[in-house]
């Protein structure tokens, strides 16, 4: 008989071992499959040509202002709502080890040790004992259906969701940075172009008081010319607060008091004109480089493993627990004896009327992954939009501004000519305020195109995805994959 056992117990161990392996490969739930939807080859207004990854593309240098530049590199580390996204990837990151807790051994350890004995008329014992113990448990429910290692699989998922929230928010500051500073340079502009107006106004004015002086104009004349000087000089203040407003914007955007770039900021620049290449890339470029569809994606994959979390509940659940507590008792008068006790077993628990609130429970999973699914689908025609708007932008504010430009030059041509007639006598002061209006309606027009065309480029380069990392983060950041 010891024979045939011998014989048997290589079988049984074969027999054990494809258990293990089948229970190990028995996961509730479908697996994530990345989504994909029908996309157009190329932009309306773009090419056939991909992007590839511009995670890193510094494209804001293509304005070529240094303190833009420094600006950007000081604040993708200063940022306030960068920090907290960057922040919430340590919660994510513990949330991991969490879920895959539940599917591991779990080990408990305790031990103690006690004097007692009596006083007092009354006693029955003299001196003290010594009681030493100790207990450990252990404990362990098997994962059979996948409960726990979907669970994990949706905790990772989250963290790569957590880093795509970052980068979104890099590239929202981002954003938010480069246009607080373009509309610096413009407030800056219209003040300067608003000052000289002043300037050439207050000469009209003050040729036209000399002209009645003379009797040469009338009292109509010098009233026009002086509402002309009060109304320029009424816009100066608030171009001068929008200036302070957005050099505000920009101290907070690095984490610093409001106050603190002004003295910098006051210097004068020419406004930022972007002198790069138009780089819209493929629509398909743009599942792999906008944050906010990557985040998506990686929420609709955690919803995917919550339905196999949900499905694992319905199934039966086995643990295994087992303890051993160990003893040492001395007494006085006595030798000191042991005792140890120990228990082991498993566990079954078996669900069988719970209201269909199991069942409930995966038809809920499978609706948020419905939702999530539908939630990327509308991230990735968002961005789409976004990109096909930012072209239409770029290409058709660019062929105003030599229109704009020309405009200027021909105002400025006609102011000339109207003040020399004027002064001549051969024309009327109504005819130089037109012109001065024409030029000052002119330059503003192409100050405020030029700012428009600035931030149009911002708006590509955002909706594409570009620039939220520098090479030495794209280097070192980790990859958070499911499963």
């Amino acid at each position: 008989m010891s024979i045939s056992l011998r014989t048997r117990l290589p079988s049984l161990r074969y027999a054990a071992s494809a258990l293990t392996l089948l229970l190990a490969g028995c996961v509730s739930g479908p697996d994530h499959v990345p989504p994909q939807m029908p996309l157009p080859a190329k932009f309306g207004e773009g090419n056939n040509k991909s992007n590839g990854d511009v995670a890193t593309a510094e494209w804001w240098t293509a304005y070529r202002d240094k303190q833009l530049d420094g600006l950007v590199a000081h604040g993708f580390g200063e940022n306030l709502d960068v920090l907290q996204a960057l922040e919430s990837i340590n919660s994510a990151s513990a949330n991991v080890t969490i879920a895959g807790a539940g599917g591991l051994p779990s080990l408990t350890v305790d031990a103690s040790h006690t004097l007692s004995g009596e006083k007092g008329r009354l006693r029955t014992t003299a001196g003290t004992t010594n009681t030493t113990g100790g207990d450990a448990s252990l404990s362990w429910l098997l994962d059979i259906f996948g409960q726990y290692r979907r669970s994990k699989e949706s905790a990772i998922a989250s963290l790569g969701a957590a880093y795509a929230t970052a980068d979104n928010a890099k590239l929202t500051f981002l954003k938010d940075l480069v246009e607080s500073y373009i509309d610096v340079r413009y407030y800056q502009e219209r003040i300067a172009l608003s000052q000289a107006s002043l300037k050439s106004r207050q000469q009209t004015y003050d040729l036209t008081q000399l002209q009645l002086k003379a009797g040469a104009a009338s009292r109509l004349d010098v009233v026009q010319a002086e509402g002309l000087v009060q109304s320029t000089k009424s816009e100066i203040p608030g171009l001068q607060q929008s200036f302070a407003e957005s050099a505000h914007h920009i101290a907070t955007l690095l984490g610093m008091p409001a106050s603190s770039l002004m003295d910098e900021l006051q210097k004068s620049a020419a406004q930022p004109v972007f002198r790069g290449d138009i780089r819209a890339g493929i629509p398909a470029d743009l599942i792999r480089n906008r944050p906010d569809i990557r985040k998506a994606e990686r929420e609709l994959a955690a919803a995917v493993a919550d339905i196999g979390a949900a499905e694992a509940q319905l199934y039966p659940s086995i643990s295994l627990s087992g303890s051993i507590s160990p003893s040492w008792v001395k007494s006085p008068g006595a030798k000191g004896a042991s005792l140890t006790s120990w228990s082991f077993g498993p566990s079954l628990n078996l669900p069988i009327f719970g209201g269909g609130t199991l069942r409930a429970n995966v038809e809920i999973e499978k609706s948020d992954a419905r939702t999530q699914y539908l939630a990327w689908k509308a991230a990735v025609l968002n961005g789409v939009e976004e990109v096909e708007n930012a072209l239409t932008a770029v290409r058709r504010d660019t062929q105003t501004l030599e229109p704009l430009r020309r405009q200027v030059e021909t105002a400025q041509e006609s102011l000339a000519l109207s003040t020399t007639s004027y002064k001549d006598g051969a024309s009327s002061l109504l005819d130089v305020l037109d012109a001065q209006r024409s030029v000052s309606d002119a330059e503003a027009s192409l100050a405020a195109t030029v700012q428009q065309v600035a931030k149009d480029y911002v708006d590509l380069y955002v909706a594409i995805g570009a620039g939220y990392l520098t090479r030495e983060q794209a280097a070192s950041k980790p990859i958070a994959k499911s499963g």
